[in-house]
């Protein structure tokens, strides 16, 4: 059951070489691992852009037709009344230029 000494320097280099292999499958398998963390974060991160564009879209539609339903009932407020419409729009015009005139 003993070795010879003669057998030891080519069990050492067989060793050497099956630790290499499994050292260079190592490498090649952390390599795909990483490669497939990185497309999967890609996929993620891609996604929740995705989502945000999505809900900034809303945000933009919902503001917009608030704007429009808003702008709606001022004209109509104004064809109601549009003596009082003249009459806030003259106040808001001699107030600003109050405001705005230089103080010699």
């Amino acid at each position: 059951m003993s070795r010879s000494a003669d057998d030891s320097p080519g069990d050492i280099t067989a060793d050497l070489a099956a630790l290499r292999r499994d050292v260079a499958r190592l490498a090649e398998t952390m390599s795909t691992l990483v490669q497939q963390q990185a497309q999967a974060a890609g996929h993620r991160v891609s996604e929740a852009v995705g989502d945000a564009r999505d809900k900034i879209a809303s945000t933009a539609a919902d503001a917009q037709d608030r704007v429009r339903a808003a702008t709606g009932e001022i004209e109509a407020c104004i064809e109601r009344n549009p003596l009082m419409a003249v009459l806030v729009a003259l106040g808001i015009g001699v107030s600003l230029g109050l405001l705005t005139r230089s103080r010699d």
